[in-house]
């Protein structure tokens, strides 16, 4: 069973929930953060990326940048810029995107949870990234940032989410993006007995989005509950921020990749090699976006192929046989010689909210032959199935959009 609590977030006053909402922080480089924030100085992001208060010769990762962070937390606080709820409550967190409307819970979720694997990654995570998000929190005493879990829809909170979303919004902003934003308060004992029971029945969540802040909340929860020999499990810090949204509503986008140099090979060569994994469609200019499971987008030379699976490579395990996977085994490790995408400065990711375009960009910038690949989306149901068998995806498997901003919803520990 899975614990999904109400909290007293610490939110945006009314009016400033659009000045104040940010992109998570890892999505900008410290260039590109502090243009952020020179632009919009009540941007969260001067909160959660405080090393943008400092000038270069400023190490990010220093303690005084965390230090400053807390203090900019705690005196827009006292400001006025952020008020604390009265009460324990949990929210409606609705973002819609070219039409498309997901709608998520936001609660807290246990740390034991996921020590218990009842909330389940798909993700290993990197100790040097953890560590950055460790030390925010630790020192603010608060997650800015939520987590993005993922549960498989039940009628009981489609039905309550329905109802909750005909009243009145507490928030409703675009952001300069194009993403509407709107947050309901469920407050009502009986609303808040709903969502706590309909979790307790379920046997998993999945962490859809942001591994890395889930581990580092979990690491500090850790930290605290150690450091206090009376907790009694009930503190704020065995909980983690989270914004749980239903399966039926999440779109993956596609992840693609797009690699340096042919690993030797020249495109004739490449091609041969490659009709042993794919069969390989005509080239041609336009764009080639794999419309089902099993089909791939090769951007070569100047030109674009389609690309199908052969059987032969298929396969019906759940981690084996992801597009993202056989093209890794059979196409970057035995063709291109990348073993370990993690490492390899030969390959680069790109999400699809990019678009194709951006493939092709790359590739005709090289300075020697390469290659890109578009992907048909990952599946949520193939994101479950790997978790639940206690596996994990091959990197950048997943991209999802739209993001969750920080700042809208704070969870102190």
């Amino acid at each position: 069973m899975a614990e999904i609590r109400p909290f007293r977030a610490v939110r945006p006053k009314k009016g400033m929930e659009a000045k104040i909402a940010a992109l998570p922080y890892d999505v900008y480089s410290r260039a590109e953060a502090k243009e952020v924030v020179a632009a919009n100085p009540d941007s969260f992001l001067a909160i959660d990326r405080a090393e943008t208060q400092f000038d270069d010769s400023v190490d990010t990762y220093a303690d005084e940048v965390y230090a400053k962070a807390a203090q900019m937390l705690k005196e827009r606080i006292e400001k006025g810029d952020f008020v604390r709820e009265a009460q324990a409550v949990y929210y409606l967190y609705e973002l819609t995107m070219d039409g498309r409307v997901q709608t998520g819970i936001v609660g807290c979720a246990s740390i034991d949870d996921y020590e218990k694997q009842v909330i389940k990654k798909h993700e290993n995570t990197r100790a040097d990234k953890e560590a950055d998000r460790i030390c925010h929190v630790d020192t603010c005493s608060a997650q800015t940032g939520p987590i993005f879990l993922a549960y498989r829809q039940v009628p009981a909170l489609r039905e309550l989410m329905q109802r909750i979303k005909t009243g009145t919004a507490l928030y409703d902003f675009t952001s300069e993006d194009g993403i509407r934003h709107r947050v309901f308060v469920i407050a009502e004992e009986t609303d808040i007995r709903t969502v706590q029971e309909a979790f307790a029945k379920m046997d998993a969540l999945y962490i859809a989005d942001g591994h890395h802040r889930c581990a580092s909340a979990v690491r500090v929860g850790q930290k605290r509950r150690a450091a206090d020999p009376s907790h009694t499990g009930d503190e704020e810090y065995n909980y983690f921020l989270s914004v749980i949204f239903p399966d039926e509503e999440l779109m993956i986008m596609d992840y693609n990749r797009v690699v340096d140099d042919l690993n030797g090979n020249d495109k004739e060569a490449f091609l041969e090699k490659l009709s042993q994994v794919f069969t390989i469609g005509t080239p041609q200019a336009e764009e080639v976006k794999p419309a089902a499971k099993g089909q791939v987008g090769m951007y070569l030379d100047g030109a674009w192929y389609p690309l199908t699976m052969k059987d032969a490579v298929k396969s019906s395990d759940p981690v084996d046989g992801l597009d993202v996977a056989i093209l890794q085994d059979q196409v970057l490790d035995k063709i291109l010689g990348i073993a370990d995408p993690k490492t390899d400065r030969r390959i680069a990711f790109v999400g699809g909210i990019r678009g194709l375009a951006e493939l092709k960009k790359r590739v005709d910038a090289l300075p020697q032959p390469g290659v890109a690949f578009a992907m048909y989306p990952t599946a949520i149901s193939e994101l479950f199935a790997v978790a639940d068998a206690g596996r994990l995806m091959p990197p950048k498997s997943t991209w999802f959009e739209p993001k969750l901003r920080s700042g809208i919803f704070i969870h102190e520990i």
